[in-house]
């Protein structure tokens, strides 16, 4: 069964330095890269083992960021209710043979986001809220939370979900999609970064991790601090400048338990 319109689907970071990012991944999450077949540009995959999770991209000279695919039932028909809805196209509809069709597309708010229709009916897991390596939280930062939430619920058919109160903020807000919590949204703070999607992948110790960020050549920015169902999260920059997020359980709190 493939896909549900509307589900995230793969992640993709754009680097300046893609041996060094390897490298810098495969000690903080785990990953093993290896060449993409077919899709030139050097282009990378990164995996657990036993799934692919994310790509890699080359862009010499160009900030490293970390973008969101989400698929999508039709290409060109959900990029031309994107641009009805307010939303740019950055990379018209293209096709990678035997790969699949996809566009490069920024909201209404200037955020950067994919949009792909598979080659085939398979099923994309690198979102799996269960699966340590794999993306367990896609969190949206915008500067106007209404209109990011009137957006992408009427383009991928989210729905809305419960909010946590964050102060000065405004609420967490909580989205659902295909019977399952996949992410939130929240307003982005004054001094923050800017605008995004970022990305929080699974780690089995947070606190590890968290070493393995700093060793090496990496920023925490914030946490590790605890989040809903026992885990902790980290929000921190790669050595090329790339924003990510961690999250995972700690393992004292596992042996206390």
């Amino acid at each position: 069964m493939p896909n549900n319109h509307g589900d995230f689907i793969w992640y993709e970071l754009l680097t300046p330095d893609p041996e060094a990012s390897a490298a810098f991944y495969a000690a903080v999450a785990g990953w093993r890269m290896r060449p993409a077949e077919g899709t030139g540009r050097g282009y990378r995959i990164l995996g657990t083992g036993a799934a692919d999770v994310a790509g890699m991209l080359p862009m010499p000279g160009q900030p490293a960021r970390w973008l969101g695919y989400v698929g999508v039932d039709d290409v060109d028909r959900a990029v031309a209710g994107i641009l009805r809805a307010g939303g740019r196209e950055r990379m018209p509809p293209t096709d990678i043979p035997g790969v699949g069709r996809f566009a490069l597309l920024a909201d209404p708010l200037g955020v950067d986001f994919y949009v792909m229709r598979g080659a085939s009916d398979g099923v994309g897991n690198s979102f799996d809220p269960t699966q340590p390596g794999h993306c367990q939280w896609n969190e949206l930062t915008t500067p106007d939370q209404a209109a990011a939430l009137d957006f992408y619920l009427g383009q991928f058919g989210w729905e809305k979900g419960d909010a946590m109160p964050m102060g000065a903020l405004g609420d967490y807000r909580f989205l659902n999609h295909g019977g399952r919590m996949i992410g939130a949204m929240m307003s982005r703070p004054p001094e923050g970064p800017p605008p995004a999607w970022n990305f929080y992948f699974g780690v089995t110790d947070i606190d590890a991790a968290a070493a393995a960020v700093t060793a090496h050549g990496g920023v925490i920015r914030h946490g590790p601090m605890e989040v809903p169902g026992g885990l902790f999260s980290l929000f921190a920059g790669d050595p090329q400048g790339a924003l990510f997020g961690l999250v995972g359980q700690r393992r004292a709190c596992q042996r206390r338990a």
